[in-house]
This record gives structure tokens, C-alpha cells and sequence, in this order.
């Protein structure tokens, strides 16, 4: 047989070719190739793949949220890493796995529960009008901003709820016996009486007189640490919403066109007061009680209408209103639309105009009402001049907005195809030139969202390119909206100053080491003289400490105090306090805490409880993913492979 292939190899092809070429008719040539390439994920989860766009998707949005965070301090390198990257891929499984086990057990959320969790939101809350509705016409552009639509938010929201079902049951089902509570909250109120001593490098340094050999030795292995960064000056633009609003004025007519759009905005709807009495019957009653019931609606509304200035006095004597009866029947204020969740209720009582208006026999859900409207506030529309500056201020911002989405590719293509100047892409977009003096990492002295800062756009300007050539960096987008280029004009390198130029900065550096390697010595040759001698001399005086309150002894010392044994006392602890020097603790007594109130006692109970629901959470889905059915392929950063 396999002689027969070697001297057919054309009729071999052929063949194949025509088994081939009619399928990728149905899949695709992409399609094909990706049933055997499996490059573009990064994982699967009971057949279930996770792509490498969605795995990357997840990478920038957790390297933006830190960059948020942490501002200036924030650096990439710590963030970016493949332990990291792990992480992040250990989570998407657990996501990708939970959603499966969701499906397996029909969970899922009703309109009802995906409604309360919209209006839950403080972004969709944000966009209510003063009669208390949601402004649909801006939720939908928020929504198209992020390219969705708000059917795809539904969903999404839908999904979260359904997945979140089974963390919320666990979590729901957890509990922490009292006693245990009580005994923790026991030792978290404990006091303990201590002295300290703490022997502080600055008092060393007199005792560190180094040679100019030892400054030379020193200075050579540290040439590191007394390097100067390398730097760049640029001419840089911004192109974000805030400086294209710069250039946009909109005019008094379409200021005036929103405002007579968006009048509902600016209407304080009308309020009503409204009293009732309520004869019940509900729609379970017999016809013989519910005509019972509407005779004497009618007998209190003749007797209303006689004394109309006795309303509340025969409500409280008629009505069967629970909530209301005993206040005279009063509801209360309200805007409309929902008084009692009773359409038929709440059309009679809007429909009540002038105050002291009676209603006719009224049928609800609930029984038979009287209503009588006992004040009310009418509608007021604020005037177009006193809400103009603040109609402006947001088209101005919607403009910017749109002329960013509008324009970004625009500006992208014009750094990079006028790539010698920023000036074509400054004047086409009215954009101001700025400069500024950049090193490789992000400044401190700069906001903690300046685009300066962004890890990408300080690579791309220390990039061959833009320092070698003085072509405009790419448009880099640093985020929140905001795509910034730079071009530098001058470079300086990373350099190590002579030593007799830091000669003094380096000396300042190695009396402050070894001063505080002295401190440590002393410290632990006076802590085993202590431990003999039990004495107290050269310590501080007794101050009382909780795990609670920690009457300033830094973390690692107070939790040594702790950790001594109780029926040792006086007992003494040393620690190392970083730069700070060696500390020497005496712990003299234990005082035990005040008696626990119940709120605290409870409160304590519950977080215990919580503690314990996320460790059962954790082993849930421990278990969940050791019978799922995942793949990895390979390495987070490179090509891939298999592996499982």
C-alpha cells in the first residue's frame, strides 16, 4: 500500500484536494486552519475557549485599574509579569467554569432581579430626571461608548447575576458559633503593658568614619544605585475630549434646542398630598361581601362630602387601611406616577385638582377608596437663563466627546504619517504643542493619571525611532479616553557620576548602612543581656497596647508583643525595624479586655462568618475546577503549545 502511494503522489494529491477544498467551503479557509491552530487561545474550559484577545482584553484592564490605583507609584514591570498573567488566566477559567455549572443547573435571573440590579448602579442612578425616570436617550450613548447596546448590557447583567447565584448561596449558608466569636473578639480587645527601646542608627553614625579606600569599594559595587536616568526633552500633543473642548463653543440656538428637548430635566414635577379611606376587598371576596363592601364605601363618601372638614377623623374611624387609618388616612407626599402601586389608586388621586378635592367611589386591587387631596405643590420648570451655563458645559462635553470618537484615527494617521513634526496634527485638531522633561519611569511629581506617566507612551519615546530618528512617537493610548505623541528633541543617556562629583552623597549613603547594621549588632547583644538581668534601665515608660490599638509600636514589633508567651512575663522581644533601627520590647503584663457588648459580639460573629464563607467559596471552587475539563496552551507570552 505504501508503494502504491510513493509512486502516485499526483494521483494522491488530486484526491486530497478534492476532499479538502469542498469542506473549507463550509468552514472557511480561516476556520480550517483554526481547528488545528490553537495560537489564538490561551485556554478551554470544557470545550469552551478562552482566546487570547479576551486574555489580553483582561491584561490591560488590570493594568489600567492599577495604574488608576497606585498614580505615579505605579510600575508595569511589577504588574506585568507571568506570575501575574497566570493569575489573571486562573481567574477566567474559575469565570469560565462557574458559568458552565450556572448553565448545568438552569440558573438564571428574572427581569425583575436584572431591573433592581440597573437601577442598583450608581452610573445608571446618575442618569435619573427629577420625575424619577431614567434618561434613556443618554444611557444609550454611555452604552454605545463602550459598544454595546442596552438589550447586550441586559444580558451581561443578566449573566453576572445567574454566575453570582451560587458564591451568594455559600456565602448566605456560612456561620461562626458565638463562643468562637466571643473568644476572638476576647483576645482582639487583650492589653498588654510594654516598655521599648529602640536604638537608632542615626546615634551611630559618629562611629562610622569610612577611608577614601572604602568610599572607592563601596562606590564601585553600588555604581547602580548613583546612576542618573536617562532623560528626554519633547514637544508632545494630547488629543482627549478635555483639550479638543478647548476649541468648541456651541451656540445659544443649540444650547436653547436641548434645553426645549430636554424639558423634562428641568421640570420639578407636580406634588400631591393625598388622604384615603379604604373599605377592603379583595378580589377573593364573595359577591356578597364585595357589595357589603361597596355600600359602605358609598355611605363614608356621602358622609365625606357632608363633612368634608372631617375627613381624617372618619377615616380613622371607617378605613381598613392599616398603614394609613391611624394618621387619618394620610399617604404622605408624593411626585406621581406610583402612590400605592395601584394603577386605578393612582389615576383618581393625580386626577384631583384644587386642594381638598374629593374623589368619587374608587375600585383597586385592595377594596373601595374615598380619596381626598389635601394639598398639593405645582409644576415648576426652571427658566432657560438659569440653566444655560450648565447646558453648555454639557454640549461642549457630548461635542468633545464625539469629535474624539470622530477624529482618533485621524490624529493616529497624522503622527505617524507626518512623522518629522507634530505640527500638521496640532494644527488640523487646534491642539496646544507642550513640553516636558521625561525619564523612563513615571514621575512622582505628576498626577497619578497623567498621560505622561503611561508605561507604553515613556517606551515608545525611549524608543530607537523616536530617539535616534526624532520621528513622532505612535499615537499611544494611555487610556480614559486620552491618545498622546510625543517627538523628542533631545536625549541625554543613563550615566554614573564620577565619585568625586557624589563623593558626599555616597559617603551620606554608606555611614547610614553601616550605622544601621551597628544598631543591630547592639541591639541583639543587649537583648540577650536583658533576658538575663531582667532589667529595665534605658527603656521608655509602660504604655498599655491592643491588637486593636497600637499606641504607635510599629506592626512587626506589636505583633512580636503577641506572640510572647503569657505565663513568661517579663518577657522581652527584639525586632528589626527596617531603616528605623532594632527595637528591644519589655512586656510586662497581659490586661484582659473590657466585656464584649452584643452589636460587637454580632458584628465579630459575622465577619468570622464571612471569613469562613470565602474559604468554603475558595474549596467549592477548587472542586469545581478539578472536575471541569481544562486545557492550557502554553506559554501567556509566546507562541503556544499543549499542556494540561
Amino acid at each position: 500500500m505504501l508503494d502504491f502511494f510513493r509512486n502516485h503522489k499526483r494521483l494522491m494529491m488530486l484526491m486530497l484536494v478534492l476532499v479538502i477544498v469542498p469542506g473549507l467551503g463550509f468552514v472557511g479557509i480561516q476556520g480550517f486552519r483554526g481547528f488545528f491552530d490553537e495560537s489564538a487561545n490561551v485556554a478551554s474550559v470544557n470545550g469552551h475557549k478562552i482566546t487570547r484577545a479576551e486574555f489580553d482584553n483582561a491584561v490591560r484592564q488590570q493594568l489600567d485599574q492599577a495604574r488608576q490605583i497606585l498614580g505615579s507609584r505605579f510600575d508595569s514591570k511589577l504588574f506585568d509579569t507571568p506570575e501575574r498573567r497566570q493569575q489573571l488566566l486562573d481567574s477566567l477559567i474559575q469565570q469560565r467554569a462557574l458559568a458552565d455549572e450556572a448553565q448545568r443547573e438552569h440558573l438564571t435571573a428574572s427581569d425583575e432581579a436584572v431591573r433592581r440590579a440597573l437601577l442598583a448602579d450608581p452610573v445608571v442612578s446618575s442618569l435619573r430626571k427629577p420625575d424619577g425616570s431614567i434618561d434613556l436617550d443618554r444611557y444609550k450613548e454611555l452604552l454605545a461608548m463602550q459598544g454595546m447596546t442596552p438589550e447586550q448590557y441586559d444580558e451581561r447583567v443578566r449573566y453576572g447575576l445567574a454566575i453570582d447565584q451560587i458564591p451568594d448561596s455559600i456565602q448566605a449558608s456560612a456561620f461562626t458559633p458565638k463562643s468562637m466569636a466571643e473568644q476572638l473578639a476576647k483576645l482582639a480587645e487583650q492589653q498588654r503593658t510594654v516598655q521599648s527601646l529602640v536604638l537608632h542608627p542615626a546615634d551611630y553614625a559618629s562611629k562610622v568614619q569610612p577611608t577614601d579606600a572604602q568610599l572607592a569599594a563601596y562606590y564601585d559595587a553600588h555604581r547602580a544605585e548613583f546612576a542618573t536616568p536617562q532623560t528626554a526633552t519633547i514637544q508632545y500633543v494630547v488629543f482627549s475630549p478635555a483639550t479638543l473642548s478647548a476649541s468648541i463653543a456651541p451656540s445659544d440656538a443649540d444650547a436653547k434646542k436641548y434645553y426645549d428637548e430636554n424639558i423634562a430635566r428641568y421640570t420639578t414635577p407636580r406634588e400631591i398630598r393625598v388622604s384615603q379611606i379604604l373599605i377592603s376587598s379583595p378580589a377573593t371576596a364573595s359577591a356578597a361581601d364585595d357589595a357589603k363592601a361597596k355600600a359602605k364605601a358609598e355611605s363614608v363618601l356621602a358622609e365625606v362630602k357632608a363633612h368634608p372638614d372631617q375627613f381624617a377623623d372618619i377615616a380613622k374611624k371607617d378605613s381598613q387601611d392599616p398603614g394609613s387609618a391611624s394618621k387619618g388616612g394620610d399617604l404622605g407626599w408624593s411626585t406621581g406616577g406610583v402612590l400605592t402601586g395601584d394603577k386605578a389608586f393612582d389615576t383618581a388621586a393625580l386626577g384631583l385638582k384644587g386642594k381638598n378635592a374629593i374623589s368619587g367611589i374608587v375600585r383597586s386591587s385592595f377594596g373601595y377608596h374615598v380619596i381626598m387631596l389635601t394639598d398639593e405643590k405645582p409644576s415648576v420648570v426652571k427658566p432657560f437663563a438659569d440653566v444655560k451655563d450648565d447646558i453648555m458645559k454639557e454640549l461642549k462635553a457630548q461635542q468633545a466627546t464625539k469629535a474624539f470618537s470622530d477624529g482618533s484615527d485621524g490624529f493616529t494617521s497624522t503622527v505617524y504619517e507626518q512623522a518629522k513634526s507634530l505640527q500638521p496634527a496640532a494644527d488640523k485638531y487646534k491642539l496646544k504643542i507642550e513640553t516636558a522633561t521625561v525619564t523612563d519611569k513615571p514621575s512622582r511629581t505628576l498626577p497619578p493619571d497623567s498621560p505622561l506617566n503611561n508605561p507604553k507612551f515613556l517606551a515608545a519615546v525611549f524608543a530607537n525611532d523616536a530617539v535616534k530618528d526624532h520621528n513622532n512617537t505612535q499615537a499611544i493610548d494611555a487610556g480614559n479616553n486620552t491618545l498622546i505623541s510625543a517627538r523628542v528633541t533631545d536625549y541625554k543617556p543613563a550615566a554614573t557620576p564620577p565619585l568625586a562629583s557624589i563623593k558626599d552623597a555616597v559617603r551620606n549613603k554608606y555611614v547610614a548602612e553601616q550605622a544601621l547594621e551597628l544598631a543591630r549588632k547592639d541591639g541583639t547583644a543587649k537583648l540577650a543581656d536583658f533576658q538575663k538581668s531582667k532589667s529595665t534601665a534605658g527603656f521608655g515608660p509602660e504604655t498599655k497596647v491592643s491588637r486593636t490599638d497600637a499606641q504607635g509600636v510599629p506592626p512587626p514589633a506589636l505583633a512580636a508583643v503577641f506572640k510572647v508567651d503569657a505565663s513568661k512575663l517579663p518577657a522581652y522581644v527584639g525586632v528589626d525595624l527596617g531603616d528605623a533601627g532594632y527595637g528591644i520590647y519589655r512586656v510586662n503584663a497581659v490586661v484582659p479586655g473590657a466585656p464584649i457588648d452584643p452589636a460587637r459580639l454580632a458584628a465579630a460573629q459575622q465577619q468570622l462568618a464571612q471569613i469562613s464563607a470565602q474559604e468554603d467559596i475558595e474549596a467549592y471552587l477548587a472542586g469545581l475546577r478539578a472536575r471541569s475539563k481544562v486545557k492550557m496552551y502554553g506559554s501567556l507570552e509566546g507562541k503556544q503549545g499543549d499542556g494540561s
